[in-house]
């Protein structure tokens, strides 16, 4: 797999641009590679500490261990699409997509080794992209080291289009543009935020109005980067947090003569009003154009209707 080292990453160290770049792989394993001389920059062998610059080519050929620790289990996928490289799956809420610390099992990770146990030689089981545990929303999975490779190029280059669907909280008065960087939040280590010292990473998130009620807007959101929790954090530094985000929501406003109905059911929405609606790509062997929808779920969609009839109620 290869890449052009971006502006964005020009005079960074070795070891940091190819971390930045190639995130499926632990900083270890890219240290390892590096020394062992398995990624060259244009052509050449370096050490991790040495600068790269703008426009330079990387390439990785890596040895790929099968993953013994991640074990398969029987959980069932919504299985949208499926070849000989490639699946597309529409996840609930609720599922996690990568097992971590505390959490080894019951993941999506899980339930593609159970359904393609091959995927144990590929890193993170084929995974290129992720969604918090409680978005729902479409991904896609390579198959085999072929298309891993070309997938995390095109998500490398910004060519791979997601579009998510999101509640916020707040009326937008049109649409616009986040350029914000985002970075680990400097007191607490599970979040993230708005960094804008050089430890924050190049962030954007388009987003449009759909449709405006009494304190909230429906919008579509299309990510340009894909930082952990982007939508979630920009949304909310922009003062519109999402409906339900029990780290970045903030107290729920609701306006006088607000139904009880609606007040209940906000109360008990907990989790983000946020889902991954289509994904659109290239595909990595035949190369051609490929896009895919899910429709909301149910829950967003109970929501919607839920605020549409409270704006009604006061025309």
């Amino acid at each position: 797999m290869d890449i052009d080292i971006p502006e964005y990453l020009d005079n960074k160290r070795l070891d940091q641009a190819v971390a930045e770049l190639f995130p499926e792989y632990s900083r270890a394993r890219l240290q390892v590679w590096i020394k062992a001389g398995q990624i060259t920059v244009d052509g050449k062998t370096l050490r991790p500490r040495d600068k790269v610059h703008t426009g330079q080519h990387v390439e990785i050929n890596p040895i790929i261990e099968p993953v013994e620790t991640w074990q398969p289990q029987p959980i069932k996928l919504n299985i949208i699409y499926e070849d000989e490289d490639i699946i597309v799956i529409n996840k609930p809420a609720g599922l996690v997509v990568h097992p971590a610390a505390g959490r080894s099992h019951s993941t999506m990770l899980n339930a593609l080794l159970h359904h393609i146990p091959e995927l144990a030689n590929l890193p993170r089981a084929g995974i290129i992209h992720r969604l918090d545990k409680d978005t729902s929303g479409l991904l896609v999975v390579a198959k085999n080291l072929k298309a891993h490779a070309k997938l995390v190029a095109e998500l490398q280059k910004r060519n791979i289009t997601r579009e998510y669907e999101a509640i916020v909280n707040g009326v937008m008065t049109a649409g616009g543009t986040v350029n914000a960087p985002i970075g680990r939040h400097p007191r607490d280590r599970k979040r993230m935020a708005v960094i804008t010292t050089d430890k924050g990473k190049p962030a954007i998130t388009h987003y449009r109005v759909i449709k405006r009620f009494r304190a909230h807007t429906h919008i579509k959101v299309i990510l340009e980067t894909g930082r952990t929790h982007q939508i979630r954090v920009h949304m909310a530094y922009i003062y519109y947090p999402i409906v339900g985000d029990q780290v970045y929501g903030g107290k729920q406003k609701l306006p006088k003569g607000t139904n009880e109905e609606l007040k209940q059911y906000l109360q008990n929405f907990k989790r983000q009003a946020l889902h991954a609606k289509r994904l659109s790509l290239i595909h990595p062997l035949t190369g051609k154009q490929m896009n895919w929808q899910a429709p909301l779920p149910e829950d967003m969609q109970q929501l919607l209707k839920m605020l549409k009839k409270d704006f009604q109620q006061l025309l």
